[in-house]
């Protein structure tokens, strides 16, 4: 998440206006507008959901692509001959606006995704933004906090899934009173703040993942560009969770960015 201005945004009368009333009471335009696009989406925003940022598209584009490459060597080895359409389960953790899940629905047509937040307001947000685009019927919206443990029954109506995805709070302590002031007065801080190192939530992830995901299958992670090597080093430390980074990613200002972590066999 890059705290900038962003460029991405429905184009209409509204969003100058917006903007100004914006400069006066520092409310970010997106909840002002009430809709902000995403993947080619508009979808709903309202406070304090945490507003998606534009390089969080690349993070869908990164599952899109590992998918697209999977589905294609199913193929290549005759595995798809009785079932003729990749459809990949996924799971979405800290999901807010239901941005990355509802992405990706929307351009795999046979997926299933739980997207999972622990605030109630990210839940409804995300339930009215997959009855907006007409998606609801292949997500199920969780209302669960991570960091309480693994609850299968919730997280796993489908069975064990092929992707874990997260934007996950990742900024360290240190660095939350940086933010802009109109991020610190109306996001939920909550979704933001990764604690001291700002790993508190994905270590949680990848401490439950192993127990989630089907046998070699991936975790998709936004993170701080100094994540990498504090999550390679943690990992290492971890052996029983079998997981290994398999591709560090940029973002559009070259910074790393992402993390595709890769399951090397079953552990339960």
């Amino acid at each position: 998440m890059v705290f900038g201005a962003s460029t991405h945004g429905p184009r209409d009368p509204r969003t100058s206006a917006a903007r100004a009333q914006s400069s006066l009471s520092r409310m970010p335009v997106q909840y002002i507008i009430g809709e902000w696009d995403f993947q080619g989406l508009t979808l709903k925003m309202a406070p304090p959901v945490f507003i998606p940022r534009p390089e969080t598209e690349e993070l869908v584009n990164l599952v899109l692509h590992e998918e697209f490459q999977r589905c294609q060597e199913r193929r290549g080895r005759g595995t798809l001959d009785h079932q003729p359409h990749c459809s990949p389960v996924i799971l979405d953790v800290c999901c807010g606006s239901g941005a990355i899940a509802l992405s990706l629905l929307s351009r795999l047509t046979q997926s299933r995704v739980v997207a999972v937040d622990k605030g109630e307001e990210a839940v409804q947000l995300t339930r009215e933004n997959a009855q907006r685009l007409h998606l609801e019927n292949r997500i199920q919206i969780v209302h669960h906090d991570i960091t309480s443990g693994v609850n299968r029954e919730q997280l796993l109506p489908w069975g064990p899934v092929d992707f874990v995805v997260s934007n996950p709070p990742y900024i360290f302590h240190c660095d939350m009173e940086q933010l802009a002031p109109e991020i610190l007065s109306y996001e939920d801080t909550e979704s933001l703040d990764g604690g001291k190192d700002g790993m508190r939530v994905i270590r949680e992830i990848l401490s439950q993942a192993p127990m989630l995901l089907k046998d070699s299958g991936s975790i998709f992670l936004e993170v701080d560009p100094r994540h990498p090597e504090l999550v390679g080093n943690w990992l290492q430390s971890r052996p029983d969770l079998a997981l290994s980074i398999s591709a560090t990613h940029v973002d559009f200002c070259g910074k790393p960015r992402f993390l595709h972590i890769h399951k090397s066999r079953s552990c339960q």
